[in-house]
């Protein structure tokens, strides 16, 4: 969005801003992401997607109250909207209101029981009650009606039975500050370096630039703190972590000295597991788990694995698999660089195609078209079966129409929409409508642009694809217009 947008006001359509918006939350890019979903909203003020959109940015940003407002407005014309339902559960989790998370766990759970995000919410919710007051029987929640009134409308003096109990907990001894030591890290010289500042009476007494004061100030740092270690504690408690940890050590650690008996076995049971934690969104631990698997695999001789450098190359493209679902693109590259490298050295087709496919999705998404072009157009000769074939021509158009190489882009476009026909794959067939109807219009050739346009509208009601049709008649609008 540009700097005079705001003055201006938007420019382009609530699908757009959405799209951009959806791109720059999943390349990490959380401030911008904000500012495409706030325009979106000045023109679709209600919309709930795009509240929980911008809402789970909030939430990546640590800016949980904001975070809760997005969410509670996309419950306002519609209470049973489980999307908003599951990030008000996941904005109140972020404060720490872990029992009122609970509760908006168990009534997404309640209407879609067959997801799993409720289920996996319910269980974080309930550890962390269980952590920080002891038995779950000590907590009683009913999934009966709307209880945000309980977070919003508390009176100041007033503080809930658990935060009382917590906050009983946390009084200072010296086994609480060994454990706020361990839980904040470089953090705690921080906090100690506050609380000093705190007892120079002449400095508490001064004020910032804007008029706030310096006392205030450092007690809301002191505060967060606080708070921060006080949700960490009760997420696990810190002897399970350091016993957890010191088990996985000594586990990798043995693995790494004494390869199993099977090697080929453990590697190929490690990689479903990585891709299984991958697939389930846990990127995290997916990341943990194939950099364990990589530093035990270095370090056995070629006699125990064979194939070595291919073994290494598919964990490395594991690794970067995983750094782009966190959004750390540069080390998401390296890591398929040198998948590609490996690939390249063993003259292993199938594993240069993986890697050439990998590099490519990162330039696009860093804005680096003219080398995802070229990582995609090398990877050309390697693809196998339409499908692939139809997603790589249409992606490579994508990548020419950014550059507004137009006539490179329709081409791309055509080849994308002659195999899709080929295999009859009608989400191909709009996506690739699409891209020869937009680089057409670009060329001036309204006709034909017209005719695509008509042709994805038609595979848009096909599929019951709603967002994609009425993106496609505003745009059908435009183009009749210039006929």
């Amino acid at each position: 969005m540009s700097d005079n947008e705001g003055d201006q006001g938007p420019k382009s359509t609530f699908s757009t801003y959405m799209a951009e918006g959806d791109q720059l939350y999943q390349k990490g890019e959380y401030v911008k992401a904000i500012e495409s979903y706030s325009t979106a909203l000045i023109l679709q003020p209600d919309d709930k997607n795009c509240l929980v959109a911008r809402s789970k940015c909030y939430v990546k940003m640590g800016d949980s109250g904001n975070a809760l407002r997005d969410a509670e407005a996309s419950l306002k014309e519609d209470k049973e909207f489980f999307k908003g339902l599951y990030q008000k559960a996941e904005a109140l989790y972020t404060m720490g209101d872990f029992e009122f998370a609970l509760v908006f766990y168990h009534r997404g759970h309640k209407l879609r029981p067959e997801l799993q995000e409720f289920r996996l919410g319910i269980q974080k919710a309930q550890e962390a009650i269980d952590n920080s007051v002891g038995s779950p029987s000590s907590v009683k929640l009913e999934n009966k009606g709307d209880l945000s009134f309980f977070h919003k409308g508390r009176p100041k003096g007033l503080i809930h039975p658990l935060r009382r109990e917590m906050r009983q907990q946390n009084k200072k001894t010296p086994k609480s500050e060994k454990t706020a030591k361990q839980l904040l890290g470089e953090l705690y010289s921080d906090k100690e370096y506050l609380e000093k500042l705190l007892k120079d009476e002449d400095l508490v007494k001064g004020k910032m630039r804007d008029g706030e004061r310096l006392q205030d100030l450092i007690l809301n740092c002191i505060t967060y703190l606080d708070t921060r270690t006080e949700f960490w504690r009760q997420q696990k408690p810190i002897y399970a972590r350091e016993r957890d940890r010191k088990l996985m050590q000594q586990k990798w650690n043995k693995t790494r000295q004494n390869p199993p008996s099977d090697p080929t076995r453990f590697v190929l049971k490690s990689l479903e597991e990585i891709d299984a934690a991958l697939t389930a969104g846990n990127a995290e631990s997916s990341l943990k788990k194939a950099r364990e698997v990589l530093k035990s695999v270095q370090c056995w001789s070629e006699e125990v694995v064979p194939n070595k450098k291919e073994v290494l190359g598919n964990l490395h493209s594991c690794i970067g698999n995983a750094l782009i679902d966190l959004g750390k693109m540069d080390r998401a590259l390296d890591n398929h660089l040198k998948d590609l490298d490996l690939a390249r050295q063993c003259k292993l087709p199938e594993a240069k195609s993986r890697a050439l496919d990998n590099v490519g999705r990162v330039y696009a998404r860093i804005g680096k078209f003219p080398q995802a072009i070229d990582a995609w157009e090398e990877k050309i000769p390697l693809a196998s079966g339409g499908l692939e074939r139809t997603w790589l021509f249409h992606e490579i158009g994508r990548c020419y129409l950014e550059l507004k190489r137009h006539t490179e882009a329709r081409d791309y476009g055509v080849r994308s929409l002659a195999v899709a026909d080929e295999i009859a794959d009608e989400k191909w067939q709009l996506n690739a409508c699409v891209l020869v109807a937009q680089s057409e219009m670009k060329l001036g050739n309204f006709k034909s642009g017209v005719a695509h346009f008509e042709r994805a509208l038609d595979r848009a009601k096909v599929l019951q694809d709603d967002p994609a049709r009425d993106a496609i008649q505003k745009a059908l609008r435009e183009a009749r217009q210039r006929l």
